[in-house]
């Protein structure tokens, strides 16, 4: 039986409740100290917007737990994608003050050295989209924390623990996965158990977000934050709070089936909140599919067996495309027309309140990745 930490929190208490939740749940017996102590942050925006990336307090109360502990080798890593870049992100997000004051690196993944490797499980799909596996060298016999945001994925259902090494374990390529995507998480998972001497994941639910994630969601206030070393069961945990039936969701089912951890709530044991406490938590999320991820579904869907087509749009200058489709609609029309709106209103709450307090820092000085290969 695996187990899940959650606790209600509220933003008076955030930083002394996440110290809280990682002794309840056992961190230290996960996370052996002698080992470097990757933490891997969640940017689904370089823009801030509530629930999509690690917030602030998430960040402070793990590192403060992590430092309060003795851990002394801590770094924290995030990957760049087609639609978003660390730096900006870590600036917006105002993860760098933070991880200043407690003097911890922040390592874009886009300029550490990737090294080939073969794992011992088979792989479900990793072969197939990308032909040979690279990760990162730091993260071999390293720890890793994860620190994902509850929330919807118009790819995945929900996204978690399983769905934050999929910015970790892929170096440039990685929408290529979003048409084998539930296969994939299991098998960056299966490598991440062989690489990894210690896993773990710190889950936000303080701010949730609902409907077209990972992005254009609709704030929702939850209160709570998870912790646990078994990462279908925390992701299996938050999907049941959202209000989805984890076995129904593929990545959660096929991570059980294939004994990666357990998906069946009936065999997870919930500490630090009662039973019948726990048993009442549904936020009656419905997962939506913002126009972005629609396209690229059915663009992926309809090309993939006319393999001269699907090449063209995905693995040439073509999907500059939609690359640029993805940035104006994003960041250029909903954020600005109907993003800032929410972001306004949410800054009235409580945890708008406590963000309002974090300051941005100096905007960070940073070379550009020049052969960073979306295709």
């Amino acid at each position: 039986m695996s187990k899940v930490t959650i606790l209600k929190t509220s933003p008076g208490t955030a930083i002394e409740d996440y110290n809280r939740l990682m002794h309840l749940a056992d961190c230290e017996n996960f996370l052996p100290k002698e080992n470097k102590t990757i933490i891997k942050l969640n940017l689904s925006w370089s823009l801030y917007y509530p629930a999509c990336s690690t917030p602030p307090w998430q960040l402070e109360g793990v590192l403060k737990a992590l430092r309060n502990d003795s851990y002394k080798d801590v770094i924290a890593v995030e990957n760049q994608t087609v639609v978003t870049h660390p730096w900006k992100g870590a600036y917006y997000n105002k993860w760098l003050p933070i991880l200043n004051s407690h003097g911890v690196k922040f390592q874009p993944l886009t300029d550490v050295e990737w090294v080939p490797y073969k794992p011992k499980t088979e792989m479900l799909a990793m072969y197939d989209i990308f032909g040979e596996i690279l990760i990162p060298k730091i993260f071999v016999g390293s720890n890793i924390i994860h620190l994902p945001t509850l929330k919807t994925h118009g790819h995945t259902t929900t996204t978690g623990a399983m769905k934050d090494a999929f910015g970790g374990l892929i170096p440039k390529y990685r929408h290529h996965a979003h048409k084998r995507i539930h296969k994939i998480l299991v098998d960056l998972l299966a490598i991440q158990k062989e690489i990894h001497n210690g896993i773990f994941a710190v889950m936000d639910g303080c701010v949730c977000g609902n409907g077209a994630g990972p992005r254009t969601m609709e704030p929702f206030i939850g209160n709570v934050i998870l912790a646990s070393e078994d990462q279908v069961a925390i992701d299996a945990v938050a999907a049941k709070i959202m209000g989805f039936e984890p076995l129904e969701i593929d990545y959660i089912e096929m991570a059980h089936d294939r004994g990666l951890g357990i998906g069946d709530i009936k065999q997870v044991e919930i500490i630090g909140m009662d039973e019948k406490e726990f048993e009442k938590l549904n936020f009656c999320f419905k997962v939506k599919k913002s126009p972005i991820i629609e396209g690229d579904q059915i663009l992926r869907t309809k090309t993939v067996n006319i393999n001269w087509l699907h090449r063209l749009l995905f693995y040439s200058p073509a999907f500059k495309t939609f690359i640029f489709a993805s940035e104006f609609y994003h960041d250029w029309f909903w954020y600005p027309l109907i993003g800032k709106r929410k972001i306004k209103q949410f800054m009235k709450s409580g945890w708008g309140e406590l963000f309002k307090k974090y300051p941005y820092g100096e905007f960070p000085e940073y070379k550009v990745v020049k052969d960073w290969d979306p295709y």
